[in-house]
């Protein structure tokens, strides 16, 4: 069905602005990215059938390249790029609210400031959130990529900022592209070498997160520090 022969008040662009934004689906959302379809259907068809390939995810969907794009027919570089950068103002912006909260309370509190960060991605990243004495954010700081795999760690490096920032605590964590939660070997023996390190130097180390795309899995939760 052509955009066109819908009523008005039922076209994406024309419905937002009646009803709000609220009252569209995720396929008119989507389709009013895409702008149009193809001569062989619409935009909002091309929306769902788009979102059909990623089960209706919007992380999946945020994890598909240009190239994984415009293998739909209907989706150009134009498009593609268009979605990949509607996507990333969204991870932006969960960012941005995750770190108003200036301190670390929770797990789940440093869960909602990684995962716009490292949760999406498809290579391991190894991060440290800093603290204070209170618990306020004091930095964050990337240490290290690797692969699909894994990521080599050099705790050093994780003190070195630690003691010029004056960090008297903090939190490590890592992503996993595959979305398993469950640590490895060398999670837990990662953990535990920066934990003796952190204790030679009166730093706390808090927790250890492994985030994923929807969940996290917390060593201090687990009781496994």
């Amino acid at each position: 069905m052509n955009i066109k022969s819908l009523a008005e008040e039922e076209r994406p662009r024309e419905k937002l602005l009646i009803k709000g934004k609220q009252a569209l689906s995720d396929a008119e959302l989507l389709a009013i990215i895409l702008g149009s379809g193809s001569k062989s259907e619409s935009s909002i068809t091309l929306a769902q059938r788009i979102l059909s390939s990623v089960n209706h995810n919007w992380n999946e969907l945020a994890k598909l390249s240009i190239r994984d794009l415009c293998k739909f027919n209907g989706v150009g570089k134009v498009k593609a790029i268009e979605i990949i950068t509607s996507l990333e103002i969204g991870r932006r912006k969960s960012l941005q609210q995750a770190l108003k909260k200036e301190s670390i309370s929770s797990s789940k509190d440093a869960f909602n400031i990684l995962q716009p960060i490292i949760g999406d991605l498809m290579i391991e990243e190894f991060w440290v959130i800093y603290l204070s004495r209170s618990n306020k954010i004091l930095s964050k700081e990337k240490i290290s990529q690797g692969g699909i795999t894994g990521t080599m760690v050099d705790n050093r490096l994780i003190f070195k900022h630690a003691l010029e920032l004056n960090s008297v605590s903090l939190i490590i964590s890592h992503n996993h592209p595959s979305g398993n939660i469950q640590p490895s070997n060398s999670d837990m023996q990662i953990t535990q070498e920066i934990k003796k390190a952190g204790s030679l130097l009166n730093i706390i180390l808090i927790d250890h997160l492994i985030v994923t795309q929807t969940s996290y899995f917390s060593f201090a939760d687990e009781n496994l520090l």
